[in-house]
């Protein structure tokens, strides 16, 4: 048989559980306030900036000037009239294929001469015995004023004559040596004229000359086509421009400041030129004249020419023609095994490079040596040892000493 506790001991249980739970209420409130303090002193104190490393590395490294380019090619042929003519329809078409000194590329049939008559050659004989007349007229009147300037120097000489009378022998002596002159231009003027009335044997005044055949002066093929259908061209008229798709150069307008560090015999590399890898070319020239250009911006620039030759096969670069565009990158500077590290953790203080470095967890800064750079990558002279993280694009968040966390990208 089981005994029940007495009202009394069940009474002084209960009053020391409701004891209890009043301490324990009392002391509620003051636990989260100070749960809530730790937190808040928690939130105010400094945390480690996230940011982004790279590691201080050695390999290879190249400056480059990058810049657009256009082929041309190397030799071009302007083939024009030589005489004034009616030019017969050029058959070919752009890209037809021509070979030196044997292809036709235009026939030109020379205008045929004036009408002459037996009129127009009895006036042209007239003129010429009229200037052969005033010649030998002149060449009289010269002799006797040359004769009378010698007996009026003697004179003269013998203080016989005053110097006005001098004087105006000399005068009449040279105006009738310009007047023989004159008539001998005009004889020989007549002359040239009346040569044109020259007979055949066969007595025809009129005749045709025979057409002109313009071969190709060099093998190629047609690049332009200038004038196609039959008309009347004059003496120097531009027909077609021939040249060797082949044979191609690249032509690339630099900056005069970065024409001045290269050399010839450079490495160029040639993208966006089409379909395929990038091509390989060598700097030939480096124009020694600059000259000046607007930039879109609207600012003047000096720049200059640069012409490199492209050493890829033709084979590789069949799509590639005259004129077209590429993007050009002219090597100026590269080196293997050199330290090296990205741009964006470099920035200028004062006048010096320097980085910030992570170690054991805070931002160190640097002052730092730099080199050559690639655009992308910074040659590292000094400042820095190969292994060391460095903090990428600190901007004004990061500052020496401050706690930072690595954070992967």
């Amino acid at each position: 048989m089981t005994m029940n506790p007495s009202p009394t001991i069940q009474t002084a249980a209960a009053q020391r559980t409701r004891n209890n739970a009043r301490r324990r209420k009392r002391w509620l409130p003051w636990l989260c306030g100070a749960l809530f303090l730790g937190l808040v002193v928690l939130g105010f104190l400094p945390q480690p900036t996230p940011v982004e490393t790279a590691r201080v590395s050695p390999g290879s490294l190249r400056a480059t000037v990058n810049e657009e380019g256009k082929t041309r090619i190397k030799q071009r042929y302007a083939v024009s009239a030589p005489v004034t003519g009616r030019l017969r329809r050029i058959s070919f078409k752009e890209g037809a294929a021509v070979q030196a000194g044997q292809t036709v590329l235009a026939v030109i049939d020379p205008l045929p001469p004036a009408m002459l008559d037996a009129r127009a050659r009895a006036q042209a004989e007239a003129r010429r015995d009229a200037a052969k007349a005033d010649m030998e007229k002149a060449r009289v009147a010269h002799q006797f004023e040359a004769s009378e300037l010698q007996r009026f120097q003697k004179l003269y000489a013998d203080q016989a004559v005053a110097v006005r009378e001098l004087e105006s022998a000399q005068w009449r002596d040279a105006s009738t040596a310009r007047e023989l002159a004159s008539a001998e231009s005009t004889l020989r003027q007549v002359e040239a004229e009346l040569a044109d009335f020259a007979l055949l044997s066969d007595g025809a005044t009129n005749v045709a000359r025979a057409p002109l055949e313009l071969k190709a002066p060099a093998s190629g093929v047609v690049l332009r086509l200038l004038q196609e259908s039959a008309r009347i061209v004059t003496a120097g008229t531009l027909l077609l421009e021939i040249g060797d798709p082949a044979d191609l150069e690249v032509v690339v307008e630099v900056l005069s400041r970065d024409g001045a560090a290269m050399a010839p015999g450079a490495k160029v590399e040639l993208e966006q030129w089409g379909a395929g890898p990038p091509l390989a070319a060598r700097v030939r020239l480096i124009e020694p004249a600059a000259f000046t250009k607007v930039s879109a911006l609207g600012v003047e620039e000096q720049r200059l020419n640069v012409v490199a030759d492209i050493t890829t096969p033709r084979e590789q670069r069949l799509g590639l023609g005259d004129g077209f565009r590429v993007e050009a990158r002219i090597v100026v500077w590269e080196a293997d095994a050199i330290l090296k590290v990205p741009v964006g953790a470099l920035f200028r203080r004062g006048q010096e490079w320097a980085a910030f470095v992570h170690d054991s967890g805070r931002a160190r800064l640097r002052r730092v040596q730099a080199g050559r750079s690639s655009g992308s990558e910074m040659q590292i002279l000094g400042g820095l040892k190969e292994g060391e993280e460095v903090i990428l694009y600190p901007g004004d968040r990061v500052r020496d000493g401050q706690k930072v966390k690595p954070i992967k990208i």
